[in-house]
């Protein structure tokens, strides 16, 4: 009789054996290919986060060139807002009771907010309410939006 020896020059191992060398390298294997999978999913996260970023420089540049298209600047002219800062003469922890409604339309307000925001002058603003809307006292609308003429 022939003995059939392994490849190390052993005896072969018992079925059971064999089994549990084979279960072995099979979770070598499937660590392995988690780590792989892992170390992909982290990298294209990164490269994901990355594309992000590049997409947010290149959109707020774009905004910045459609916004100086829209209002260029003169050379030396010193680019400010057209909009006063609204300061709250409360005291600290005291709450602002609602105010009662304003006088003229939800229209004439959006109007006079747009034209604002693109940089018109309240003389502007006064003109178009007054002609627009038939509104004859602009200063309270204008007010709200632009704060109190000094």
């Amino acid at each position: 009789m022939s003995s059939k020896k392994s490849p190390a020059g052993r005896p072969p191992a018992s079925a059971a054996e064999a089994a549990q060398r084979l279960a072995t390298i099979v979770d070598a294997a499937e660590q392995a290919a988690a780590s792989v999978i892992d170390e992909a999913e982290r990298q294209a996260q990164q490269r994901l986060e990355e594309a992000r970023d590049r997409a947010d420089r290149i959109v707020a540049e774009r905004l910045r060139e459609l916004a100086d298209e829209l209002d260029p600047s003169t050379p030396g002219e010193r680019r400010t807002g057209h909009l006063k800062p609204v300061e709250s003469g409360m005291d600290d922890g005291e709450i602002e009771p609602l105010a009662p409604r304003r006088s003229g339309s939800a229209g004439a307000r959006l109007l006079a907010t747009q034209m604002a925001v693109s940089g018109a002058d309240r003389e502007e603003i006064a003109a178009r309410l007054r002609n627009g809307f038939d509104i004859e006292d602009t200063s309270e609308i204008l007010d709200a939006i632009l704060g109190p003429e000094e």
